[in-house]
């Protein structure tokens, strides 16, 4: 049987143009060096207690089990899926060449490599089921999706889903806490996207009244490049003063937006840019060099859940959510 999985395309999403450029999926963790030079995991699981000692042993043993099965179990012929966040985009493509370890073909921090055959044609995530969608969701680098291979490439082929149920693989006891973390947020994400153009001002301005700023939401209509101000002091008279612009729609945000948010009233504010649709990379060399901060949907989610209970009930209520514990 064929075996489909889902690889990371690095911390930020990088990768993808190395990858397609190259034909390749890769993943990091050079600290392991060659993983081929251990005969178990159990012997990399002891390298992983060395070289990452000041990280969790949870995450020691998920990435040791990670990097194993990325050299020691994806097979040529196995399909790989990889997300573009840029694009709110799923790749697809084909292994030809089993794992190879090489700090040259590609990014030197992600050594361990794959060659793949690339599928000219995408498949956007809207289009994909919820349940899949929160499968995908997973934080995990490395993982198994078998069960939503059949509903890929009938949405790649543009046919109608006919799901197919199939075993799934079990998962390591630490990689199903790391999985059910991911498998949340991208569920927070999808409550997040479905909030209209002037609920998501809201939200922020509720986000940045939990981090214990004076907060003004501009109305509805023309705004001058500005949706939210926030300031410490009430009249707005002390400093940092933050502008920010809000983005919320599929489209990438561009160059000429974060410039004309630089341009609005104060201009002397620091500028914070959300855009739930991602930056164009020329938008985000502009607001490098301009100090300009950006958080895409995946950033606001991680900081709508970091302060959530310190939000306004208003602002909670835009998103109701409850808290779970798991084992640490």
């Amino acid at each position: 049987m064929t075996k489909w999985w889902m690889i990371r395309a690095g911390d930020n999403n990088e990768l993808i143009p190395v990858w397609k450029q190259n034909d390749i999926v890769s993943i990091g963790w050079p600290q392991f060096g060659d993983p081929k030079q251990y005969r178990t995991k159990d012997m990399m699981r002891e390298k992983a207690d060395i070289v990452f000692n000041e990280a969790k042993p949870q995450s020691r043993n998920s990435w040791t089990s990670q990097v194993w099965r990325f050299s020691r179990e994806i097979e040529e012929g196995d399909h790989i899926i990889s997300y573009s966040k840029e694009k709110r985009e799923y790749l697809i493509g084909k292994v030809t060449e089993s794992h190879f370890y090489d700090t040259l073909i590609g990014n030197p921090d992600y050594p361990n490599t794959l060659k793949v055959d690339w599928e000219s044609k995408t498949v956007d995530r809207d289009r994909l089921s919820q349940a899949a969608k929160n499968t995908l969701g997973s934080v995990l680098t490395v993982f198994r999706v078998d069960q939503w291979g059949n509903e890929i490439m009938q949405l790649l082929r543009n046919q109608q889903i006919q799901p197919v149920k199939i075993d799934e693989v079990e998962p390591e006891e630490d990689e199903v806490i790391e999985d059910f973390i991911g498998k949340a947020l991208a569920m927070v994400e999808d409550k997040v996207d479905k909030l209209d153009p002037w609920q998501m001002q809201d939200l922020v301005g509720a986000l940045l009244q939990s981090m214990k700023y004076n907060v003004r939401v501009s109305p509805k209509g023309p705004d001058g490049g500005v949706d939210v101000l926030a300031y410490k002091d009430s009249f707005g008279f002390e400093k940092p003063i933050i502008k920010v612009q809000v983005k919320h729609r599929k489209v990438t945000a561009s160059a000429p937006e974060v410039q004309q948010l630089l341009g609005a009233n104060p201009i002397d504010g620091n500028c914070l840019f959300i855009s739930t649709g991602g930056f164009t990379v020329q938008a985000q060399a502009v607001a490098k060099h301009n100090s300009v901060t950006l958080v895409d949907l995946e950033e606001l989610v991680r900081l709508v859940v970091q302060w959530y209970e310190s939000m306004p009930n208003e602002g909670r209520a835009l998103l109701p959510l409850q808290r779970i514990y798991v084992p640490e």
